[in-house]
């Protein structure tokens, strides 16, 4: 996979970053890299980050899947990166109910699978997790398979999800809900690096630094409360959702146990209720983003994503 981190740093001359208006005229930034020419085209992969992220982070591994023949898609949620921002302050992360993030993907995926042939396939990193899984669950988009990586399916709290969300109803109701949550890292009540939270490879760390350098109005920064309340309440509703048993959709779930920034033992129990659910564990060896850790815990995850589409999805 040596050859595809030359996408590290480099928008591919053969991607293409548009713009897409969800129907109420908010205008999100877009990116789509047809698969390569000559590959055996397997299908289309809907690929969506998590909060505060760009689509550029994972270029190496679009690479990678685009050579293996698929068309690879991706947008900026609402309120971040390059989709503009919901409060005047341009580095906090605001939305007014995770719902407006669920049917910005529904009217989007809508219309890429319209565009792209399939066999279409969602995959959602921290964030992007949990909305792929609650959009599947309430019936708002339809997949062949689905991946969620280092899914948010419930939130790291000193006292608790119930705690936490009680303060954060609180907290929210003291002010201006669009106010940042905290200044700061991306976890409140720890002193710990920000780099250590999401990779123990400095290398793919600092790629993010230098493309947040390279187009500053991209950084989001932290959440706001209303942010934080919301994805209490979003994370509580979907483990309570009875769909989650009958969801006829092959869903494979890539959890590290010691995730700092999500609740990891959240994400095994939707892993237990899912009618078609597979598992793929890693210990404390791995952070967050899976996806950008050092070769050998990225190498494997990439490699259990792969035997996971080839076994659940028919050859077109």
């Amino acid at each position: 996979m040596a050859a595809h981190a030359l996408y590290r740093r480099a928008i591919p001359a053969a991607a293409r970053i548009t713009r897409w208006h969800a129907p109420d005229g908010w205008v999100h930034r877009r990116f789509d890299w047809p698969a390569a020419e000559g590959a055996r085209q397997r299908g289309a992969m809907l690929f969506q980050v998590g909060r505060g992220d760009i689509f550029e982070k994972y270029l190496e591994s679009f690479a990678h899947w685009r050579a293996c023949g698929w068309s690879i898609t991706s947008f900026d949620w609402r309120g971040q990166a390059g989709s503009g921002r919901l409060t005047d302050d341009l580095h906090c992360g605001h939305i007014d109910s995770f719902d407006t993030y669920v049917d910005d993907l529904a009217a989007f995926a809508a219309a890429w699978r319209e565009e792209r042939a399939g066999p279409h396939v969602m995959v959602g990193h921290s964030m992007g997790g949990h909305l792929v899984l609650r959009a599947l669950a309430e019936g708002r988009v339809t997949a062949d398979a689905a991946v969620l990586v280092a899914p948010m399916l419930g939130l790291k709290a000193p006292f608790g999800p119930r705690f936490g969300e009680r303060a954060a109803r609180l907290l929210a109701g003291l002010g201006r809900s669009s106010r940042r949550a905290w200044r700061a890292n991306e976890r409140p009540f720890t002193r710990a690096a920000r780099q250590t939270l999401l990779t123990s490879d400095r290398a793919r760390y600092e790629d993010e630094l230098w493309w947040m350098e390279a187009n500053p109005a991209h950084r989001t920064g932290p959440p706001s409360w209303a942010w934080v309340l919301e994805a209490f309440r979003s994370t509580r509703t979907l483990n309570a959702s009875p769909a989650l048993a009958t969801l006829d959709v092959p869903v494979q779930l890539l959890v590290a146990e010691g995730d700092a920034l999500v609740d990891p033992k959240a994400a095994l129990a939707v892993a237990a209720r899912l009618k078609r659910g597979t598992l793929v564990r890693f210990g404390p060896e791995a952070r967050h983003e899976l996806l950008r850790e050092t070769d050998a815990i990225r190498d494997r995850a990439i490699g259990e994503i792969d035997r996971f589409l080839a076994e659940v999805l028919v050859p077109a």
